[in-house]
């Protein structure tokens, strides 16, 4: 299927053929590690698992239509993902970061690969100036997240995928907002990546990560990688994030419609400080996330009078679970500074430890708010 339909049709059926034998609607869920060849060398595309599967194939290929793309890769997690991204550098090559990134991502890049000569900076991208005082020529990619986990910033897709004419890669962490609400291929990125555990699984059922690119050479290179270094999902966790996908469009819609009526009531609350949100107007992203974006999404980091406030507050929820991760149809809450950005308590981009982070889900929005007013009262 092209690009030409709409999203919400791509959604469903990007990628995806009935089964040419029973004519099931579903992609099967092919459960095997090897293929029968008819002579050495001669089949019919797949000889193993780990380097191509059917139903990792068409979640790949689904990936690709839905990011704009001509490529997709499927891993098992999006720390895998990114993982492979590093290993096309080489000691001594420099890398671009965000100053706001997933603590996951900050212990990946300083803890493991500064360790074998990656160097990394970190730099406020949402200062395209700054950012390209930062580039050497040893600079191979820029990565960013927009809007960043978790303080919710935004960074101009467009303006920094102009830093390609001086030969860097622009590298794009997309979990938050998800194919149906942007699309950094369109914008000028290089390579998108997904935690698909997120929304584009949706259900909390399931553990992946996903790239899609359009680069020929681009692909064959982490092609090789994704079959060498072995981290692919298995058939299973593709079917799932494939099932996932086909709903996607209408989860985005009710996560970003209950996420800005809660936005905006936590930004008349006394007892919040300040709410990051970019569907809201005070938040100084609010034009570009417009501009590049469909919606605003269901994630909002909001910051508490102290840690202990903080603390206390998400442990009061009925309906928000206390929990890591986002992007399922259930909402959850968590304390960054203590849970999914321990990793950098300590670091130079370290996360106010009196911010609290929701992944809004999708249940009515009025039962939402009436929790978080009795969590915070």
């Amino acid at each position: 299927m092209t690009q030409d339909y709409h999203f919400d049709t791509l959604a469903i059926h990007a990628g995806q053929e009935p089964d040419p034998t029973t004519g099931a609607i579903m992609t099967p869920i092919y459960q095997t590690s090897t293929y029968v060849q008819a002579a050495p060398a001669e089949h019919k595309g797949y000889e193993y698992s780990r380097t191509d599967n059917p139903t990792r194939a068409a979640l790949e290929n689904c990936v690709a239509v839905i990011e704009g793309g001509r490529y997709g890769l499927a891993f098992s997690s999006g720390m895998a993902a990114i993982d492979t991204v590093l290993r096309l550098f080489n000691p001594g090559d420099h890398i671009l970061v965000g100053s706001d990134v997933y603590g996951g991502t900050y212990r990946l890049f300083e803890r493991v690969y500064a360790r074998y000569g990656l160097r990394f900076s970190w730099v406020d991208l949402s200062n395209v100036d700054a950012v390209r005082a930062a580039i050497t020529p040893q600079t191979k990619l820029l990565w960013l997240e927009t809007p960043t986990n978790p303080l919710m910033s935004i960074a101009d897709i467009a303006a920094l995928a102009e830093l390609k004419a001086q030969q860097v890669l622009v590298g794009v962490d997309n979990t938050f907002a998800s194919p149906a609400i942007q699309q950094p291929l369109l914008l000028g990125a290089d390579i998108v990546m997904h935690s698909s555990t997120k929304y584009l699984g949706g259900h909390s059922d399931v553990v992946g990560g996903v790239l899609a690119l359009n680069d020929d050479k681009l692909y064959a290179d982490l092609k090789f990688l994704q079959n060498a270094v072995g981290a692919v999902p298995a058939p299973l966790d593709c079917f799932l994030v494939l099932r996932g996908i086909k709903t996607l469009h209408v989860r985005m819609e009710r996560h970003s419609a209950n996420a800005l009526q809660i936005a905006r009531f936590l930004d008349d609350h006394p007892a919040v400080q300040k709410v990051l949100y970019p569907g809201l107007e005070s938040h100084p992203g609010y034009e570009i996330a417009k501009r590049q974006m469909r919606g605003f999404g269901g994630m909002i980091s909001f910051i508490l009078d102290s840690p202990e406030a903080a603390k206390r507050m998400v442990s009061r929820t009925k309906i928000f679970a206390l929990a890591e991760s986002l992007g399922g149809v259930e909402s959850l809450i968590e304390h960054p500074y203590s849970m999914t950005h321990a990793s950098t308590a300590t670091s130079p981009i370290a996360v106010p430890p009196a911010l609290v982070r929701l992944s809004v889900g999708i249940e009515h929005v009025d039962d939402l708010i009436d929790d978080l007013r009795q969590a915070l009262s």
